[in-house]
């Protein structure tokens, strides 16, 4: 079984002909409206890859709300473990380039009010190798919180480091699995990473002194992972990318599902890694998030 406590947003969406820089407006081409939220998006990933998943986090009162856990709602994600706050549902801001590239606002509303005694709940329903997903979208409290419960528990443990915090580094140091892109991983040793090897031994490094298992998702070059005193590396599809949005959240997911559902860990990687890949042929976070059916077709 897989719990996500994170966040829940609805996301605005604009696409445009370039990104703008600083100061500059650009015209747009086109707007959309999509449920988002990286801790939604990660949950509604892990059930289209076949896992059972609980949702748990918190939206507003107001008309964000349901369409924000449509989707989620529509794939049988158990979502009795959600809050109503009287602050307004989160949304993100999102500018689409047309090189697929993206820059996102985030303005959390009611994912700030997450508490940690719904931190405690959640993890409080859960079983020793279940698994608990956490992003850094909601309060750092909340999610330390939940990283001592779940550890107390025996429950497996995987946050997402993004969007990077300064508290990051601690919060990550009581995670069993951490997932990084390589910008957000740099960040996070506090080493200057020149290249791949050099990142590498980074890794190798962190993993001897901790044990935890740690994955840097490199875009379009895959995946490479340390666990148990192994490298492994995955390689995702080769692609014209339309819209990377969700593409990290879908990977999270789909190697969280695939880990609770038995596949050894290269096999994971690789699931995960192609998921990814197909995640960014559609526009939108959690519509372009693929089925199992589709993604296992491409392994």
């Amino acid at each position: 079984m897989i719990t996500v406590l994170g966040s829940i947003n609805m996301d605005l969406i604009a696409t445009t002909a370039r990104l703008p820089e600083p100061g500059e407006t650009v015209p747009g081409t086109g707007f959309a409206t999509a449920a988002g939220g990286k801790g939604a998006n990660q949950a509604l990933a892990a059930r289209r890859a076949g896992g059972e998943v609980t949702m748990a986090g918190a939206v507003g009162r107001d008309d964000f709300a349901a369409p924000a856990l449509a989707l989620l709602d529509e794939a049988k994600v158990n979502l009795s473990a959600i809050a109503r706050a009287s602050e307004p549902t989160g949304t993100a801001l999102i500018l689409v380039g047309g090189d697929g590239e993206n820059m996102i606002a985030v303005v959390p509303g009611a994912n700030g009010t997450v508490s940690e005694d719904q931190a405690r709940q959640a993890v409080g329903k859960m079983s020793a190798g279940d698994i608990l997903m956490l992003q850094l979208e909601i309060p750092t409290a909340t999610v330390r919180t939940a990283l001592e419960a779940a550890r107390q528990r025996g429950v497996t443990t995987l946050i997402n480091t993004a969007p990077l915090l300064p508290e990051a580094a601690e919060l990550v140091a009581l995670a069993d699995i951490v997932v990084a892109n390589e910008t957000e991983f740099e960040l996070l040793s506090g080493q200057t990473i020149s290249d791949n090897a050099g990142r590498l031994d980074v890794m190798k490094a962190m993993h001897a002194k901790t044990g935890q298992t740690f994955v840097v998702t490199l875009g379009e070059e895959g995946v490479v992972a340390i666990r148990d005193g192994e490298v492994f590396e995955a390689k995702g599809l080769k692609i014209e990318p339309v819209d990377t949005v969700g593409a990290g959240d879908t990977f999270c997911g789909y190697l969280a599902a695939s880990l609770d559902q038995g596949l050894d860990f290269r096999s994971a990687l690789r699931r995960a890694a192609v998921a990814g890949s197909l995640a960014c042929l559609t526009p939108g976070a959690q519509p372009s998030i693929p089925h199992a059916q589709a993604v296992d077709s491409q392994i």
